[in-house]
């Protein structure tokens, strides 16, 4: 899946980047006060994906 996929699902289900580290973008969900870490890798693996949305605690992306 494209990073840029991945962000805009995450930015649609109510996430928003809270900084941005060295190698990864800090997503933090502001409802369930919980945050995961993105990559910033062109191409994320969907398993990667999967594991950032439960982390996230929203629902998992329809297409990779």
């Amino acid at each position: 899946m494209k990073r840029r996929d991945l962000l805009q699902h995450l930015a649609a289900h109510g996430c928003s980047m809270l900084r941005e580290g060295a190698r990864h973008s800090w997503w933090h969900n502001t409802t369930l006060n919980i945050r995961s870490a993105v990559p910033r890798h062109n191409e994320i693996n969907k398993h990667l994906a999967r594991k950032i949305c439960r982390d996230l605690g929203i629902p998992e992306p329809d297409r990779y």
